[in-house]
């Protein structure tokens, strides 16, 4: 048998088994989706900041200014597009498409509505999903994760210095960030069952996981806020130092292209978060409650927009409130904070999810969970304890003097190193308390040399 004949053989039943014009339906609505969401989310961002600020904010292109994000984009198109001379021009052109295409791609996996509930699309019954993957959560890391070779391309291929600290910058941010996101998805999948999208929402049906799984929510939601480069956390391209970051030789279309990707990615990140936490396609609690139908036919896709819409408005009241951190701190934030709470969130619900499955009661699972943390508490005090007496009783050491313009330019202390003394002049005050008691010819003579 040929390779034809045996692949055509194969079963491709878990990636749906809709027509192909209606496959490309689907895919040309979801891209829909992301173009219009994008659009609004621009000049909804706009207007929130505009509010918040007590500013007016766009109101000159269209009705009430809700054309100035399509305004922009035709400005963006209608610019000179210019290549730097010292850029690799291969890398530098195919940068923004890299960055790009992956945003676009993990919609296919997020479900706008029920399984089994199919709607019809031009007589054909269908379910409002692009498809469902077995691993769907993990395609939605791996797209993830190959947008960020678009950035670090971007700044390396410029060849100037501050797209290539902008690249790095992002590279790093997108290694810290994206491991305590796995770690927030993997409480999901310990609850759910399953890493197929469609199953964790149907999971949720008697309980949203914000409810069973606060920490991973609030985890996830610090994570996303970093995997997209928003404030506060938007220092790949920070102007107050790095000018633009990764997009600074970039003008025109691809230009346009970078921000489009930034804004796909809130959409993505905020539809997985809708997904993942807050019931997908279900309609709020008080709703389901008194209307049955609030969750058959075309009604679950409203519910998935609200939710998605309310979590944008979170991107947007972010960047309208707080400042941006220094990179140290977002180093450490990722590092030294998320990864470990996240690690040890994820070893308490595994935890509770066994002592369940081996049918241990609600109360002794609590007493388990509690007397485990209590353990953790207490080792945790007496290790401060002796680490407290080892600093008592060591010889301290003296701190390394250093000359810091040893190199030609000034450089600042490292750990363990200190500058040394600035002869400084003494107070005003200080020098007439000296006078009024009388001269003092060897302080007099100390001022006089510069001491």
């Amino acid at each position: 048998m040929s390779p034809a004949v045996t692949l055509a053989a194969e079963d491709l039943s878990m990636f749906g088994t809709d027509p192909w014009w209606l496959v490309a339906v689907k895919a040309v609505f979801c891209f829909a989706f992301l173009m219009l969401t994008v659009l609004f989310s621009i000049v909804w961002e706009r207007k929130v900041v505009a509010w918040m600020q007590l500013r007016i904010g766009p109101n000159r292109h269209g009705p009430w200014g809700l054309l100035q994000s399509l305004a922009d984009g035709i400005k963006l198109m209608l610019k000179e597009d210019v290549i730097v001379k010292r850029a690799d021009k291969v890398v530098y052109v195919l940068a923004p498409i890299v960055a790009a295409i992956p945003a676009f791609m993990a919609i296919a996996v997020i479900p706008f509505g029920p399984a089994d509930n199919q709607v019809s699309i031009f007589g054909q019954r269908t379910t409002m999903q692009l498809t469902d993957l077995p691993i769907a959560m993990l395609y939605i890391l791996a797209v993830a994760s190959v947008g960020i070779y678009g950035i670090v391309l971007a700044g390396w291929s410029s060849g100037s210095t501050y797209p290539l600290l902008g690249g790095l910058r992002s590279c790093a941010q997108m290694i810290s960030y994206e491991i305590a996101m796995g770690a927030a998805f993997a409480s999901v999948f310990l609850y759910s069952g399953s890493m197929s999208t469609s199953t964790i929402v149907e999971a949720q049906g008697d309980r949203w996981y914000i409810l069973l799984l606060p920490v991973s929510f609030l985890l996830y939601i610090v994570t996303m806020v970093g995997e997209t480069n928003r404030a506060p956390f938007d220092m790949p391209e920070s102007e107050g130092d790095l000018v633009g970051g990764f997009n600074t030789e970039y003008s025109s279309i691809k230009f346009a292209l970078f921000m489009l990707a930034e804004y796909v990615n809130m959409v993505t990140v905020s539809a997985v978060a809708t997904t993942l936490f807050l019931g997908g396609w279900r309609a709020p609690y008080p709703i389901s409650t008194f209307w049955e139908g609030a969750n058959y036919g075309w009604w679950p896709m409203l519910w998935f927009i609200v939710k998605v819409q309310l979590l944008l408005f979170f991107f947007i009241w972010l960047r309208g409130t707080l400042p941006r951190v220094r990179y140290d701190q977002l180093m450490k934030l990722g590092w030294k904070v998320l990864i470990p709470v996240s690690v040890v969130w994820l070893m308490l619900v595994a935890t509770v999810r066994t002592l369940r499955n081996e049918n241990y009661d609600f109360a002794e699972i609590v007493m388990y969970v509690a007397g485990g943390v209590i353990a953790l508490l207490l080792l945790s005090f007496v290790v401060d304890m002796f680490r407290g007496k080892e600093k008592d009783t060591g010889i301290e050491q003296a701190p390394e003097v250093f000359d810091p313009m040893a190199g030609g330019f000034p450089v600042p202390p490292k750990p363990g190193q200190s500058l040394p003394p600035v002869p400084r002049r003494r107070s005003r005050q200080e020098r007439e308390l000296v006078v009024s008691g009388g001269s003092d010819t060897a302080s007099e003579g100390r001022e006089a040399d510069g001491v």
